[in-house]
């Protein structure tokens, strides 16, 4: 028994030791971007922002804040290219650590399907990456960017995704929108920028609004003032800004949301169909460059009004263009009619890009503004000149 219980044992060592098909940190190389363009010959272009290890980051003057490098191949499709770029590689690619997918225009007026294909069927494709639209030229100009502020352009990108205003949308939000019912996907925009003089010049990138995308195509773009219109009709308002001036020329104020909350409301009869965006909001008021002083319950409620004017007009400017130029509701009043009047909406599913253009969309913001003391009298003017 003894022998054959130490046969046992070994065997079980053998078997349980090591892990034999491990992949060491040093082996990988990590992307923190991907962009993908269309070449003139309609071939698929992928380019990878890899991000260089410290130990591979040259030590002469001129590279010395260099912490990436980027590689470019086409191919018939994405896998193709990928393959391609991978041969180029001494190491095996690592996709989780990617932080921003970029789309280029042409490609996305083109259709978007081939490029996504991959990410739904690839296991190792994170859906929490951020996906944008290039506004104009390539996608891989953003990759290339020389951003000053980061290491790696990419995790700038992201943070601007997270902490501004604008939309920012993961392919997990695009998938879904793309596949629920009385909704069209979109994503941020990006374009390529230049800050400073002559040779100074450096290259970054700023975010431009939203992408509209119909059957998976992109049908146009929206500016950052209607993107952040949109924002306020989607409910995805966070630490938003609205400056606008007053009546009778009486200055301008700028003031800052903190809390937004929206509701829908429908209403179907017939061939009509209204909607009414309902907007509460609260602010604090962050610039007041007028005579008035807003510790004035009056003069208050005088801000107060033209802000609520300032953000119904720019909500119905977005919802007007989705209308009227794109007949794309990106705002999801569709989806809304779905959840509470299915009835109404198996009606109209089939031609709702010519309802959704057709329909009435009412909108009303309901905005308070706290914290005016912070911001009362303009301290330069002297007491002569305050409106009380």
């Amino acid at each position: 028994m003894k022998p054959l219980l130490r046969i046992c044992l070994v065997l079980l060592l053998l078997v349980t030791s090591g892990c034999w098909d491990r992949t060491e940190i040093n082996d990988l190389a990590f992307i923190t971007g991907s962009a993908f363009d269309l070449t003139e010959k309609g071939e698929s272009m992928l380019t990878l922002q890899l991000a260089l290890p410290s130990s591979s980051q040259t030590g002469g003057k001129g590279d010395q804040h260099k912490k990436f490098f980027v590689m470019s191949a086409t191919g018939m499709n994405v896998n193709d290219a990928f393959e391609k770029i991978q041969k180029k590689s001494s190491r095996r690619l690592f996709t989780s650590h990617r932080s921003v997918i970029f789309i280029g225009e042409s490609l996305g007026r083109k259709g978007i399907n081939d490029v996504l294909d991959v990410f739904a069927h690839d296991p190792r494709q994170r859906l929490k990456t951020y996906i944008m639209a290039v506004k104009g030229g390539e996608a891989k100009q953003v990759l290339e960017a020389q951003y000053p502020f980061d290491q790696v352009p990419m995790e700038a990108v992201k943070e601007m995704e997270i902490e501004q205003s604008e939309i920012a949308v993961t392919l997990r939000d695009f998938f879904m929108a793309a596949t629920s019912q009385g909704v069209t996907p979109i994503m941020g925009v990006i374009e390529a920028d230049s800050e400073g003089i002559g040779q100074s010049k450096t290259s970054v990138f700023k975010l431009s609004g939203a992408a509209v995308f119909k059957d998976m195509k992109l049908v146009g773009m929206l500016n950052s003032y209607e993107a952040n219109g949109l924002n306020w009709a989607r409910d995805h308002m966070e630490d938003g800004r609205i400056n606008t001036e007053l009546p009778d020329g009486k200055g301008n104020v700028g003031v800052l949301v903190t809390h937004a909350n929206r509701t829908i409301t429908s209403d179907v009869q017939g061939e009509r169909i209204k909607f009414k965006i309902i907007l509460h909001a609260k602010g604090t008021l962050i610039e007041n460059n007028s005579t008035l002083d807003v510790t004035r319950p009056q003069n208050l409620m005088l801000v107060q009004q033209a802000v609520e004017k300032a953000a119904e007009k720019q909500i119905k400017d977005a919802v007007v263009k989705l209308q009227k130029r794109y007949n794309a509701d990106a705002v999801g009043l569709g989806r809304e009619l779905y959840r509470n009047k299915p009835k109404a909406w198996n009606a109209v599913q089939a031609q709702w890009d010519r309802k959704f253009s057709e329909a009435e969309v009412a909108i009303d913001v309901k905005l308070s503004i706290g914290g005016a003391g912070m911001a009362g009298p303009p301290l330069q003017l002297s007491g002569k000149e305050i409106i009380h």
